[in-house]
């Protein structure tokens, strides 16, 4: 008999517990972040794949779960995928990094929820302002890659940023 997957609250339980003893970068705790992209992805009409794969988002790129936990893990491959494809490696180039998240279905709304919480004025506005300034051109020019620069998700786009609706 199959594993079951883990279900959304045992993979959120996970996440803040992998990511208790972080901080983001105004000092706040980490599992903030996380609620929020889980959040981000649930507003705009993301399945529960995506929302986990927002719970885990950053757990791999962090380094509190390592990719053999990922791969091991009770989880749908395209829970897996998803994280994989939002998970800047070492040395990554911006283009290689979008151009696999563009190519994964249901990538594109977790690393959408992502920026937009990250660049959000509140918190941006608490760093010093040479970290505020480097932060925004970075967001700026992740979202203009991904086809997000308005603000807005690309009508051919959308049935990757949520097959769902495709």
């Amino acid at each position: 008999m199959p594993t079951p997957y883990l279900t959304l609250p045992q993979v959120e339980a996970l996440a803040r517990e992998a990511h208790r003893e972080q901080t983001d970068k105004a000092g706040r705790p980490y599992a903030e972040h996380l609620a929020a992209v889980a959040e981000g992805v649930r507003v705009r009409g993301g399945s529960e794949e995506q929302v986990a794969a927002a719970w885990l988002h950053d757990a791999v790129e962090d380094g509190v779960l390592s990719r053999q936990w990922l791969d091991e893990a009770s989880l749908p491959g395209r829970v897996k995928e998803m994280v994989l494809a939002v998970t800047k490696r070492d040395g990554e180039d911006l283009f290689t990094y979008t151009g696999r998240i563009l190519a994964t279905p249901g990538a594109l709304l977790i690393k959408e929820s992502d920026l937009a919480h990250n660049a959000d004025p509140e918190r941006l506005a608490i760093l010093e302002p040479a970290v505020h300034t480097r932060l925004v051109e970075k967001y700026a020019q992740v979202r203009a890659l991904l086809g997000l620069g308005d603000g807005a998700r690309p009508p051919e786009r959308r049935d990757q940023a949520n097959p769902a609706t495709g």
